[in-house]
């Protein structure tokens, strides 16, 4: 893996990773109902997740998923039915007032299982790491050091910009304290909107 390919692969992950998906607005919403500190569980569920579907993809299971679309499309509706669930339960969560944070609501390993299901159903990160992974990995090198430095570099820039988007979210709370169940109310729309959208334009 040469330095340029680095910087590629580097462009390739800030790009994905800064465009809101799933994951980032799970964040959101957590950041606004229970604080910063709680998303750190779910992104820890999300890089928990990734490190398992990058490491499955490049060492064991190899083109499985691209080469099985059918297990990729139940997947994806593991995926979809979770975040209507998801959809729900931010609905229906009491916000916060500013300073207050919703700690009996939920337990630190709910935070960490929502941030894991929601990476670990999702076919597009599993159909990344096949398609993307191989392209900057030398395997007539040592591809077990490629491999380890590609992927801390996914998991640590995923974090990152899980946290930055919780951080963003905490400080937006503040303009919206006058009528703070209306965040819940979009977030829970968005993730329905997302889960239709995965469930009749995403095939595999």
């Amino acid at each position: 893996m040469f330095p340029l390919n680095y910087i590629l692969f580097l462009q390739i992950v800030i790009f994905l990773f800064i465009t809101p998906g799933t994951p980032r607005i799970v964040i959101i919403s957590h950041s606004m109902n229970y604080g910063i500190q709680k998303c750190i569980w779910t992104a820890l569920g999300d890089v928990t997740a990734n490190i398992i579907q990058g490491t499955l993809v490049i060492f064991v299971l190899g083109s499985f998923f691209l080469d099985n679309p059918d297990f990729l499309n139940t997947l994806k509706w593991f995926g979809v039915l979770y975040l209507f669930y998801l959809s729900y339960d931010v609905y229906k969560t009491k916000p916060r007032n500013l300073g207050e944070k919703n700690i009996a609501d939920k337990s630190i390993l709910s935070f960490y299982r929502d941030g894991f299901i929601v990476a670990g159903t999702s076919p597009k990160a599993w159909a990344f790491f096949p398609l993307i992974f191989p392209q900057f990995i030398d395997f007539s090198s040592n591809y077990v050091i490629q491999f380890l430095i590609l992927i801390t570099t996914y998991v640590v820039l995923d974090f990152l910009s899980l946290i930055a988007y919780a951080v963003a979210a905490n400080k937006l709370i503040v303009w919206l304290k006058a009528n703070p169940k209306v965040i819940n109310t979009i977030s829970a729309c968005v993730l329905i909107i997302i889960a239709i959208i995965i469930a009749f334009t995403q095939n595999y």
